[in-house]
């Protein structure tokens, strides 16, 4: 195995904090101005564990930075309806400036109706057709909170990007297909030539070795091995899954969609889970809240 230290680590967390800090000055800028700060609203239907522990993290994340926060909880029987007049109230609640829906929600509501509804100026999630068109196009909006993290990532730890080939594994509307969007704009980071693989791609391995950026996103753990990446790739890993582990004290730990120690000495830079993509999903999502309180 080569020399850990032929690797630098995208930490997340250091970048997040600096970010912060620029936030945080928004933040009490608002407030001066308007008398009150930004205001951001989580919506948690049902008692997923994951998703709980996700919310809290952004709640406290909010105080960290001066924004007021709510944390709005349903029972897992909360009717379509009865959400989607939650969601009607919160649009037109003048002291809120974003909310958010905890996706996954409950199989007997339409994610999609529920995505619909929410007005796009206070879609701080970035999820709602507007501004996803808006981001095709190049033009100001929300930017979806994951793959915005991640370049805000590349951009803190100067990765040059232009001219690279970058391949992004997976296609979700959340992170694979607008992470390929953003990495191909012409701004900086960008300008690359993006390839998006998924489940359907022949011989991924041939594709994901060509690539001198590669994005997991795929949704499996540690699906992406050693001999997958080429030498000298950028890794980010976007996936974060519990793998029960009898020697830790919380009985399971927590992997990635890359296997880390095969993979890692073959980067330049590469993003760890945890602590990598995680904390600037979460400084994405402020950042959007910044940005509708400006407004």
């Amino acid at each position: 195995m080569a020399d850990v230290a032929t690797y630098q680590l995208l930490d997340g967390k250091r970048c997040g904090d600096a970010l912060r800090v620029e936030i945080a000055a928004g933040a009490a800028e608002v407030k001066a101005v308007r008398g009150r700060e930004p205001h951001l609203a989580a919506v948690l239907i049902g008692d997923d564990g994951a998703s709980r522990t996700y919310v809290e993290s952004k709640v406290k994340a909010c105080e960290s930075v001066g924004f007021r926060s709510t944390l709005i909880t349903r029972p897992a029987s909360t009717s379509e309806a009865e959400l989607l007049a939650l969601v009607g109230q919160l649009n037109n609640d003048a002291e809120l400036d974003g909310f958010i829906v905890q996706l996954p929600l409950p199989e007997h509501i339409d994610e999609e109706k529920v995505t619909l509804a929410i007005d796009p100026a206070k879609d701080v999630d970035g999820f709602h057709p507007e501004n996803i068109g808006r981001m095709v196009l190049g033009l100001p909006c929300y930017l979806p909170a994951t793959p915005a993290g991640i370049m805000e990532l590349l951009k803190h730890y100067g990765v040059p990007t232009a001219g690279k080939h970058a391949v992004v594994v997976g296609r979700s509307h959340i992170v694979g297909t607008p992470m390929g969007i953003l990495l191909s704009r012409n701004t900086d980071p960008g300008n690359c030539t993006v390839t998006i693989a998924h489940s359907r791609t022949r011989d991924l391995a041939s594709i994901t070795r060509q690539a001198d950026i590669l994005v997991a996103a795929v949704g499996r753990p540690e699906m992406i091995t050693g001999d997958m990446v080429k030498e000298g790739a950028v890794v980010v890993d976007v996936g974060i899954h519990r793998i029960p582990d009898a020697s830790k004290k919380s009985g399971f730990r927590l992997v990635g969609d890359v296997k880390f120690d095969e993979v890692a000495p073959k980067c330049s830079w590469i993003a760890p889970v945890p602590g990598g993509v995680g904390p600037m999903t979460i400084t994405s999502l402020l950042l959007n809240t910044l940005k509708a309180a400006q407004r």
